[in-house]
């Protein structure tokens, strides 16, 4: 499996110890390297990498802020000096979150779950098998167990604005309130009606009943905007999807 990379990193001795370390790994080109974030974002949505190396604080632009402004959809490893953003992290749901600094061994470790991930995300049978089971199945669920402080909540799925990934839970968001669910984002997909409920992002799920607007950017990138305010960019992957659905 051949994979392609940018290394996104304000300091030249990580950018070029992270090269050092991939050079080590076979089947892993490096595409570019950049230390801005305003860079990064032409940079990733030009070259359109397969992973990325992301620092957190940059001048101008966190990575955080990288990823909300990127129209592709990359595959995401965190390498930091900060600890206290791993949740935030793996909200935006990163593949890993390595700390400096980089221990060569724990950054093959990250590379190899990237790899892993990848392989099961891109599986063709595994792809044609959820194609089927979407096919077929002609009912959705029309409620969700969602947790609220100590308690257990049925909640209507028409009531959910939009779906987002938070590790191996996901946050389910109402007009007014939010909720955590046990499951994965993936299997939440599995039981919403495809219909109403739209993947823009491989973390993001949106309710297209609750979408205000689409803003279109010269760059083809798409932002939907959600009637309680909340704004979601779409990545290219499910750009497709939404055009056919909505526009």
């Amino acid at each position: 499996m051949n994979i392609t990379c940018v290394i996104v990193d304000d300091e030249k001795l990580a950018r070029d110890l992270l090269q050092e370390y991939l050079q080590q790994m076979p089947n892993i080109q490096v595409l570019g390297e950049c230390s801005k974030g305003k860079d990064a974002v032409e940079m990733i949505d030009k070259l359109k990498p397969d992973l990325v190396f992301l620092d957190v604080q940059m001048p101008g632009m966190t990575g955080f802020d990288v990823l909300d402004e990127i129209t592709h959809d990359p595959y995401v490893i965190f390498c930091t000096a900060y600890d206290q953003y791993a949740i935030k992290a793996f909200e935006k749901n990163a593949v890993d979150y390595i700390l400096k600094p980089l221990d060569q061994e724990r950054f093959k470790q990250g590379v190899e779950r990237a790899i892993n991930r990848m392989k099961l995300e891109q599986n063709n049978v595994g792809e044609l098998l959820r194609n089927m089971k979407t096919e077929n199945k002609t009912s959705y669920d029309s409620h969700i167990f969602v947790q609220k402080s100590e308690k257990l909540l049925n909640l209507p799925v028409d009531e959910i604005v939009y779906l987002e990934a938070s590790g191996d839970y996901t946050i389910l968001s109402t007009k007014n309130d939010q909720f955590v669910s046990s499951s994965g984002i993936g299997k939440l997909e599995e039981i919403l009606n495809p219909e109403t409920f739209i993947r823009v992002h491989r973390s993001t799920i949106i309710n297209i009943n609750s979408l205000k607007e689409i803003e279109k950017h010269f760059n083809g990138g798409m932002v939907v905007k959600m009637l309680n305010g909340k704004s979601f960019p779409v990545s290219r992957t499910y750009a497709k999807l939404i055009r056919k659905k909505v526009v």
